[in-house]
């Protein structure tokens, strides 16, 4: 299976399934002599491991990781650096009901199309639990970003109907609720609607949103490696993302130019925009503004209902699926965009160092 790696100096791979016996990430081009230890990466995958409250999946996993290679006494040596987490609370048996039958909503059917074979437990390699190797990587690109002056701030802005209103914004809130949200009512609300759509053995849709400060202005490629279109890539490539979006995103088909454009002043002897419907990007190169990334997640795909399908032999039937699975996707994958978000700018910044000749001569004269 190619399609496993993501980024160019700052490059990631992600192993291992959901049943199988670990996951893990293994990190090349992580620049020598980060401070780095395994509690700087537990903090991040602590906050996507399962069983933390009443509306995720019950699969009981501490997702403890462990440092394999590439640190020496807390740095980090410049060669790869590679991570493990092991399953321990997998019950394989609760997918032999679907081992013929494809699962509406899932990558079952593709996968055999693609394959002629799938990992039926769990889902294998299209498992949420993959992006425990992405949030592991993230973790150590969020690092060096914040080295750099560079912090991001994520947090689930919808969850089906509700939405959070800007008003009540308090970033403390976020790691205070159990959908890490930044508004303590519209979490309030949401606890009691999605109590309800739990009690009719179904799911709902959610979207989360990534707030970038501190990017200097020129990081990106001009043509296909635009920032917000390796953003768009980073994301997408997360599990149930159906959509993308960088400041206004869709609704700027419904904008005038004027309306759409970010004017310009000077302030303080530096260029300033005076609004930000680009959401920090232009011509695919950051313009030192916030980024703004918005991404929806569709809803967790296995439901308790029953539901119409066919097996692998073409025979139509109906399936109940079984098992431990989140009503919501969005809340556990907060720090899954942020991860992605970080490992896509960090690969940039370290790209755009050979963009002009003094930031040659500055390193090596």
């Amino acid at each position: 299976m190619s399609g496993s790696s993501f980024g160019k100096l700052f490059k990631i791979t992600t192993w291992g399934e959901s049943h199988g016996k670990g996951v893990g990430v293994i990190v090349d081009g992580c620049p020598a002599g980060l401070s780095l230890n395994e509690a700087d990466i537990q903090k991040f995958l602590d906050r996507r491991k399962p069983g933390q409250n009443e509306f995720t999946t019950l699969r009981n996993e501490d997702d403890m990781v462990e440092i394999l290679s590439g640190v020496f006494e807390g740095k980090t040596t410049g060669t790869p650096i590679s991570l493990i987490v092991y399953n321990k609370d997998h019950h394989s048996s609760d997918y032999g009901n679907i081992a013929e039958c494809y699962r509406p909503g899932h990558a079952d059917y593709t996968y055999d199309k693609k394959y002629g074979f799938r990992d039926y437990r769990g889902g294998g390699r299209s498992s949420g639990r993959e992006t425990i190797g992405r949030v592991a990587a993230g973790a150590i690109a969020v690092k060096l970003l914040n080295e750099l002056g560079i912090n991001l701030c994520t947090y689930t802005r919808s969850i089906g109907e509700l939405s959070i209103d800007y008003k009540n914004f308090d970033h403390k809130e976020i790691n205070n609720n159990p959908f890490y949200m930044p508004d303590a009512l519209c979490a309030k609300k949401a606890a009691d609607y999605l109590r309800g759509i739990i009690s009719k053995n179904d799911s709902i849709g959610s979207s989360v949103e990534c707030i970038i400060n501190g990017i200097p202005a020129g990081i990106g490629e001009p043509v296909f490696d635009k920032l917000d279109a390796l953003i768009a890539h980073a994301v997408m490539s997360i599990g149930a993302v159906k959509g993308v979006e960088i400041g206004d995103g869709i609704s700027v088909a419904e904008h005038l130019g004027s309306e759409n454009n970010d004017n310009y002043k000077m302030s303080d002897g530096k260029v300033k925009k005076l609004s930000n419907h680009a959401g920090g990007i232009l011509g695919g190169i950051s313009d030192g503004s916030e980024i703004i990334v918005r991404t929806s997640f569709k809803p967790t795909p296995s439901i308790f209902k029953e539901q119409q399908t066919v097996t692998n032999n073409n025979q139509d039937t109906i399936l109940s699926i079984k098992g431990r699975h989140d009503p919501i996707i969005g809340p556990r994958a907060v720090v899954v965009v942020e991860a992605m978000c970080a490992i896509t700018l960090l690969d940039l910044m370290l790209q755009n160092m050979g963009s002009k000749l003094e930031n040659i001569k500055k390193i090596y004269n």
